[in-house]
């Protein structure tokens, strides 16, 4: 068995979505937190909202070495995701900085369940990436 550029995508995979886990884990932590009201939406606007563009380049990182070294499948599974992410950087609020939370409008209600539920959905997402990159 060869160590070549597919086993070495793979493992940048696998180190690169632990750090997506990451990123999930503590976007729902935090949406928790606001629910319960043990931060202030401005301060938990400004933790979050640096780690937004990480989170995303990151990924598509990740898909562009599965582009290059041909495995359509992985690729393929991503591409709703890297779409959403598109989609939902594209129609964030307006706001001075990059990032996707705005403080004035998080803590609704709507808004704060669509966030908790995306948030979810992300971690549940790259915990089967992790466990298939593992196979991979």
């Amino acid at each position: 068995m060869a160590f070549n550029f597919t086993a070495f995508t793979y493992i940048v995979a696998l180190i690169g979505d632990a750090f997506l886990i990451f990123f999930a884990i503590f976007h729902v932590i935090a949406f928790d937190e606001l629910k319960t009201d043990y931060k202030n939406p401005i301060d938990q606007c400004n933790s979050l909202n640096p780690l937004v563009l990480p989170e995303y380049l990151l990924h598509i990182f990740i898909n562009l070495l599965f582009l290059f070294c041909g495995e359509w499948f992985s690729l393929c599974v991503n591409i709703p995701l890297i779409a959403y992410h598109i989609w939902r950087y594209k129609n964030r609020p307006v706001m001075s900085g990059p990032g996707l939370y705005d403080p004035t409008t998080v803590l609704k209600t709507d808004t704060l369940s669509r966030n908790m539920r995306e948030g979810w959905i992300k971690l549940a997402v790259y915990l089967i990436s992790f466990f298939y990159y593992i196979y991979g």
